[in-house]
This record gives structure tokens, C-alpha cells and sequence, in this order.
């Protein structure tokens, strides 16, 4: 992982700060899944497409392809000659759960119990010691994520904000803090970008053994990041 880092933090000066706190977070995901647990997004606007798509690369393969076992794969097959074709497709996933991703759930916390709920009611029924929180706001103030990760530290969940520059208070109730270099909330969702990518590519790499980045070509973000000023 060390190699990829560097490259990361080669490719994105602008981001190379918090190469540490990344790979910190990288281990916190890894271990998550070793443990059986859950990584759970959350986040309003563009910070909740993020959490989506956070999800989308960590419950299949991202940069690789996540092979089942061929025991497994061969079980399958004796269900249904179709799994013949199907198998090879199918993906070792990363457990994770988009707390946006349920309107029916999330109206009804916000109507029938409180908007500032819509989160943490998710994170109180679904969290434990083995569980992530990912917490995305731009501003790092929003009540809603400030309230999930307030319920994720009671329940012994560890959490990863991702925010703005400006000092905040979700950075005090995270474990690790991936602070954009920016306040522009388009500037930081921009940044958020290359960050969870890459987040979601090391994880992948040392949970399922996929080769070094350096096969790829690079942890690449859109040309939009890596044009924004320092």
C-alpha cells in the first residue's frame, strides 16, 4: 500500500497531507471487513450521491474483479446449470450500507420521528464495535451527520469524516479526519472524490490480494481536481 500512497500523494499534491490519515483510514475499512461488520455512508445533496457511490465500489469489484471461490462457484453450478455463465461474474463484496438509500425509511424517521434522526436512527439499529461510519458534509456541521456520528461513537462505532478545510464539529467526534483543502462546497465534493476512490481501491487491494496500483496506470482523479489550486 505504501507504493500506491506515494503515488496518490505524487498525483495529487493538493491532497498529499493526508496521506497518512488516508492509509489510517484504509485500515480502519480493512478491518471492518475481516470483523464481519458493516461500513456505513451518510451524507445531504452531493455528499449523499457520495455515499452512494461509496457503496457501489466497495459491495463489488472496483479496479478488479473480486472472483468467488471455485468451491463456491461449484455449489452454484449444482443448483442451476446457469450459474455455468453466472459464476464467473459474480463479485466478493466489502458489507456497506447507504444510510440515503432507503426514502420510505427516511421520511418516515423524518416525519414520525425527528429530521435531525434520519442517520442516527439507521446507525442505532445497525451499528456495533465492528462497524464504520463514513460521514460526508462539506461544511462538517450538518445536524443530521453530526447526529449519526454522535449515536456511532455511543455504540462504539468508529467514524471517518470527510469535510472542508474550516475547523468543524464532526472532526472532534472522528476517529480519522480527511480534511478537503478547500470551503467551496463543489471545490470539496471534488476533492472527496480522488479521496474515497482511492480509499475504495486500497481496501479492494488488501482485502482480496488485487495487484498494485502501478498495473493500473494510477489512482487517477478527473481533471477538474488536479487543476484546482493549492
Amino acid at each position: 500500500m505504501a507504493a500506491a500512497l506515494e503515488r496518490f500523494a505524487a498525483e495529487h499534491p493538493q491532497l498529499a497531507a493526508l496521506r497518512d490519515e488516508l492509509a489510517r483510514a484504509v485500515a480502519l475499512v480493512v478491518d471492518c471487513a475481516r470483523r464481519g461488520g458493516t461500513v456505513m455512508t451518510c451524507g445531504n445533496g452531493g455528499s449523499a450521491a457520495d455515499a452512494d457511490h461509496i457503496v457501489g465500489e466497495l459491495m463489488k469489484g472496483f479496479r478488479d474483479p473480486r472472483r468467488i471461490a471455485n468451491a463456491e462457484s461449484a455449489a452454484l453450478i449444482a443448483l442451476d446449470p446457469r450459474w455455468r455463465e453466472l459464476a464467473p461474474k459474480l463479485q466478493r463484496g466489502i458489507r456497506a450500507q447507504s444510510l440515503c438509500a432507503h426514502p420510505g425509511l427516511v421520511t418516515a424517521i423524518a416525519n414520525d420521528n425527528h429530521p435531525e434522526l434520519v442517520f442516527a436512527q439507521q446507525v442505532h439499529a445497525i451499528a456495533g464495535p465492528a462497524d464504520v461510519l463514513i460521514a460526508l458534509t462539506t461544511s462538517g456541521a450538518s445536524a443530521n451527520v453530526l447526529r449519526a456520528a454522535e449515536v456511532a461513537r455511543t455504540r462504539g462505532c468508529r467514524v471517518i469524516a470527510f469535510t472542508g478545510s474550516r475547523p468543524c464539529p464532526l472532526a472532534r467526534l472522528a476517529d480519522i479526519w480527511l480534511a478537503a483543502p478547500a470551503v467551496e462546497t463543489y471545490r470539496v465534493q471534488e476533492y472527496h472524490l480522488p479521496l474515497y476512490h482511492a480509499l475504495c481501491y486500497l481496501a479492494e487491494q488488501a482485502l482480496f490480494g488485487t495487484p498494485d496500483a502501478a498495473n493500473h496506470g494510477a489512482l487517477e482523479a478527473p481533471e477538474a481536481v488536479s487543476t484546482l489550486p493549492n
